[in-house]
């Protein structure tokens, strides 16, 4: 008689053998390559180390092509040659051992700079990934960041990554009307991304918490529960709110549109979801929306610090104690880096991901 214990014990074990043959990293994981990335004209980046925008590589990408990207961007390459924008190319390792993918950058006016953090953490995935872009148009100078938090897989996040801005910056009134080529860009690239995985087999999402600074201007359009925080005159200030099912004019949204909130742990749409609005999540549309909701700033000298994170971050961490330790810091990456290690240390359990931008406003360029 077969012994059903050690029948079940034997096709797990074949299970999870095979699984890691087929989701198994093929590159080794660490901190990013130092790569220079050489500006051709106006304002730059400068002291990069690999600011990829990737914050996982996907198993099937081999660490020759990792390599080949890595030197392709020693040799000055630039993505997106089709938009004049310039956006650092370097192979990030993922983060599949728990370790820590960081870097950062200086605009060459020294007047704003950058730094990110990204951390695996407790999750057996990475499904974070982030995005920071600067270009100029028409003598304006155009910065863009996004943190992009995946949920239920990392396809949605990794889309918006290489999609989100190019399609912005490709909208006919991203100079003249910012608020409308937001809005419109972020729903149409939802659609887009519905379209591209129609014949696909699962149905993940993911949030995303952006800034675009656009010359004096300074526009946070937020989808989900990842979130952007403001250091204003000394004060920490929330320039966007988490989207989430329990929310009197979001919960009323959902209902109106047939949709229902269930308890299920924690408040969710359908019983599923515990977010409001993300991109993606096909089997949740229309009650699931990916139009999201803009504050403008006028940029000034009040301003001091922004931090864009994901909730692996927000669920321990305040936002008065986010944007402190974002200004105190000499630099932005040293400050990203240290809000994932307290994130870490404190319990969260999900992927932690933040970009911190610290304003410079004394120099003259």
């Amino acid at each position: 008689m077969v012994c059903i214990g050690s029948l079940l014990r034997a096709l797990v074990l074949r299970a999870a053998s095979s699984a890691g043959r087929r989701r198994g990293p093929r590159i080794l994981c660490g901190r990013a390559t130092d790569v220079r990335v050489t500006p051709r004209h106006g304002h730059g980046w400068r002291g990069f180390r690999a600011v990829t925008g990737r914050m996982m590589l996907d198993s099937s990408e081999s660490a020759s092509s990792a390599a080949a990207a890595a030197a392709e961007a020693g040799a000055g390459a630039v993505a997106g040659q089709a938009q004049p924008q310039r956006r650092a190319v370097g192979a990030v390792p993922q983060a599949h051992d728990g370790g820590y993918a960081s870097g950062g950058w200086e605009r060459e006016d020294g007047k704003l700079s950058c730094g990110y953090s990204s951390f695996r953490g407790k999750r057996a995935t990475m499904e974070d990934f982030y995005d920071v872009k600067l270009t100029e148009i028409d003598g304006q100078a155009i910065s863009l960041f996004g943190v992009f938090d995946g949920h239920g897989g990392s396809r949605a996040a990794e889309y918006l990554r290489e999609h989100l801005f190019e399609n912005l910056l490709k909208h006919p009134d991203f100079l003249t009307d910012t608020k409308l080529a937001i809005s419109e860009t972020y729903q149409k690239t939802d659609t887009d991304f519905l379209e591209s995985e129609a014949s696909a087999f699962r149905d993940d999402g993911s949030t995303a918490s952006t800034a675009i600074l656009v010359g004096d201007r300074l526009y946070v359009a937020n989808v989900g529960d990842s979130r952007a925080v403001i250091s204003k005159a000394g004060k920490a200030m929330a320039l966007s709110e988490d989207h989430k099912p329990n929310r009197i004019d979001e919960r009323k949204r959902i209902e109106n549109a047939g949709g229902i909130v269930i308890w299920a742990g924690t408040w969710r749409v359908g019983g599923v979801l515990a977010m409001s609005r993300a991109f993606g999540n096909r089997l949740l549309k229309p009650y699931v929306v990916a139009e999201p909701e803009i504050q403008e700033e006028q940029f000034s000298d009040e301003l001091e610090c922004l931090v864009l994170a994901s909730d692996g971050l927000w669920d321990v961490v305040e936002n008065e104690e986010a944007v402190s330790l974002g200004k105190s810091e000499d630099t932005p990456e040293s400050a990203a880096r240290k809000l994932t290690e307290i994130a870490y240390s404190r319990g969260s359990a999900d992927n932690i991901t933040c970009i911190v931008v610290q304003f410079h406003h004394d120099k003259t360029g």
